[in-house]
């Protein structure tokens, strides 16, 4: 490719209507950029002074421009990782670190032009239901705030109900604000009509809602002043991708304009001055290709004037954040509530398969997490010695001053009481007295929410983490549902005209019911894989056989409602077609299997994230719905098997949230259903 012919270092000022913008720049951040097209949002948000640390884009030629422009000031995006072709194969766990999520998600759905589908539209790959993969990434690497644009559309389609959904997963889900604004390119200088929904959000916002986006400014240029000459309008048409040479007087016409009496026709140069690009972005594919990338591009005067107001209220929210006590839900106060429980009394009692106390125990000599910088020394029944790592300092507690039984069922009872996130100030006299700033002692990227010094009478142990798992809420959930945890299965025999017809199904067992409709028009169920090669990978790591496995459990569960892991397990065993699917030796060997499984997910791997094959943790402390407490540990491992193969279900979770459950046209023009694998206590 033809090297650039321009200096990064003042911040692609080529083009001389442009304001000069390094007075502009905002504090460093990081940013990435979703549905990137030709870099709109880089080119803005790099002028404002972030770092674009990923991106993703599907279209060849519009990679080849946004490499040709990009490369010289964001090297390190174009290594096999960070410039992503299809988001579908993203795993966000994989995602560098980033402060801001930039995205301008496929259109064409929520658009005036064609079927309008939205979420539904499956007869082009999945373009309708990509917003759910912006959804996984917010929700797996938890960025300080978002930027999302579409066509307006998108507001008011399927009579509301599309926005609302957005709307609720983005703020109920996933505890983000959520601010939106019809946005014209005109509004912030540039001389084109283009209204697009701003949608921008920020985490953990709580009461400090005060964002607005920025007020309207004069325009900067206008039509004549892009075409050299006297044009009939001062604010140009919206640039569009298709139906190019229309007649002037024709309604749908937006590039043949009237200049100084004639009749012109719009030409990549003058569309890139109309989205806000410099004279010196250059394409390296056809003038076809140009203004197509152009229409489907972002204003980027305007996405720069808001992302202006953005980044800066985002860094402004940081500081107010250093002094905001965060609510906790039940499994983070369900954590601490160990936590205390362990400090008070020095022990952790081990269970049988039936969480009932063997009679042996752990003395516990030390705890810690993995999230504070204190060790808490059991010196005796009555004192623990707090070491503080950072400063060296030593103190000591009498802990009965602070817990005794009494304590211990009031927080209990707190817990139990509470809804969603919530404060429980009975903690904070013990949080304070200890020394601990923080309640959740995890890291949600490690298996050890607790680590434990413990000894018995044969053996003594340092530095042993153990998981926590509360039946003080909801079941807890073994494995969690993502777009990570998605299996395929190709669907054979059955005519793509019945895309529409079963995925409309919508009764109260939607899933059951498409399946069969598949089954009944001939259609036959063809396992082929897990969605991400990271989860293929790591049940690999189990077993060769085990993603097979997985594959007849789905079926299994999906087709007939069998819920619980030990009944599949019967049920495949007297299914020819589901035993045909693996390679099956007998009931004992497939228990075995599923019963490692279900160890190595406890302690071993997360499904976004390749495993070593070696436990994060070596064992499990589980808060039953009394409150008292039990322990696994691989001491005894045969109790935990039992334990997890008599107490796993799988679960159904949503299936527009996780994007599974509908059959899909793929671009080979072959068709595919998804299935998800949850796993819950």
């Amino acid at each position: 490719m033809k090297q650039l012919e321009l200096d990064y270092s003042i911040n692609f000022t080529g083009c001389s209507h442009r304001q000069e913008v390094n007075n502009t720049a905002l504090s460093h951040f990081k940013f990435i950029d979703l549905f990137a097209g030709i870099g709109g949002f880089h080119l803005a948000m790099h002028e404002l002074g972030g770092e674009c640390v990923f991106a993703s884009e599907i279209d060849p030629y519009a990679r080849k421009t946004y490499i040709h422009n990009f490369r010289d000031i964001s090297p390190q995006l174009f290594d096999e990782k960070n410039f992503n072709d299809d988001i579908r194969n993203v795993v966000p766990e994989e995602i560098p670190d980033f402060d801001l999520l930039c995205a301008g998600f496929p259109c064409q759905p929520f658009s005036q032009a064609g079927y309008k589908r939205g979420f539904n539209d499956f007869h082009n790959s999945e373009r309708g239901n990509l917003f759910f993969n912006i959804a996984d990434i917010l929700e797996a690497k938890r960025p300080k705030a978002y930027f999302l644009e579409n066509v307006r559309g998108i507001i008011n389609h399927d009579k509301g109900k599309t926005f609302k959904l957005i709307r609720n997963i983005l703020e109920k889900d996933l505890s983000y604000s959520f601010y939106y604004q019809i946005v014209k390119a005109s509004d912030y200088g540039l001389p084109q009509l283009r209204p697009r929904a701003f949608i921008v959000g920020f985490r953990d916002e709580s009461s400090f809602k005060s964002f607005f986006f920025p007020p309207k400014i004069p325009l900067k240029f206008n039509m004549s002043d892009i075409w050299g000459g006297v044009c009939s309008r001062d604010i140009g048409f919206t640039l569009r991708v298709g139906g190019r040479g229309s007649d002037i007087r024709d309604r749908r016409n937006w590039d043949s304009y009237l200049v100084d009496g004639e009749v012109r026709q719009l030409t990549y140069i003058e569309a890139r001055k109309m989205q806000g690009f410099p004279d010196s972005f250059e394409f390296p594919v056809s003038p076809t290709q140009a203004i197509k990338q152009l229409g489907n591009s972002v204003a980027v005067d305007a996405v720069k004037a808001v992302g202006k107001n953005v980044v800066s209220y985002m860094n402004s929210l940081e500081s107010k954040r250093q002094n905001m006590k965060k609510n906790q839900n039940k499994g983070e106060w369900s954590e601490l509530l160990a936590f205390v429980r362990i400090i008070s009394e020095q022990r952790i009692v081990l269970s049988d398969k039936y969480l009932e106390p063997t009679g042996n125990y752990f003395k516990v000599n030390k705890v810690t997490g993995n999230n504070i910088d204190l060790d808490f020394l059991l010196i005796n029944k009555d004192e623990v010695e707090i070491f503080n790592r950072n400063t060296g300092k030593v103190k000591k507690i009498a802990i009965k001053s602070l817990v005794n039984e009494d304590i211990l069922n009031n927080l209990i009872a707190k817990i139990k009481k509470g809804k969603r996130t919530f404060s429980i100030p009975d903690f904070e006299v013990i949080q304070n007295a200890l020394g601990l700033t923080v309640v959740k002692l995890g890291d949600s990227t490690k298996k050890a929410d607790i680590v434990l010094d413990i000894q018995n009478e044969t053996v003594t142990k340092e530095h042993e983490g153990f998981n926590i798992k509360s039946y003080l809420g909801s079941k807890p959930t073994l494995f969690n549902a993502s777009s990570n945890t998605n299996f395929i299965f190709e669907i054979k025999n059955l005519s793509k005209k019945k895309i529409d017809e079963i995925n409309s199904i919508n009764t109260k067992k939607k899933l059951i019911d498409r399946i069969k409709a598949i089954e009944q028009y001939g259609g036959t169920f063809n396992y082929v894989a897990p969605e991400k090669k990271t989860l293929e990978y790591n049940l690999k790591m189990v077993d060769l056989s085990m993603p097979k496995i997985i594959g007849s459990i789905l079926l299994a569960f999906y087709k007939n409602r069998i819920s619980a892991m030990s009944e599949i397990v019967d049920y495949i065993h007297e299914h020819t077609d589901l035993i045909n699917l693996i390679q099956y030796e007998d009931k004992d060997w497939l228990i075995h299997k599923v019963k490692q499984l279900l160890v190595d997910i406890l302690l071993g791997f997360f499904a976004g994230s390749e495993w070593d094959g070696t436990y994060g943790a070596k064992g499990t402390i589980v808060i039953k719905a009394t409150g008292n407490q039990v322990a696994f540990h691989l001491i005894d491992i045969e109790s935990l098997k039992s334990y997890l193969f008599n107490n796993i279900k799988l679960d159904t979770p949503s299936t527009t949230r996780h994007r599974y459950g509908k059959l899909i046209l793929e671009n080979n023009n072959k068709l595919y259903f998804k299935l998800n694998l949850q796993l819950r206590f």
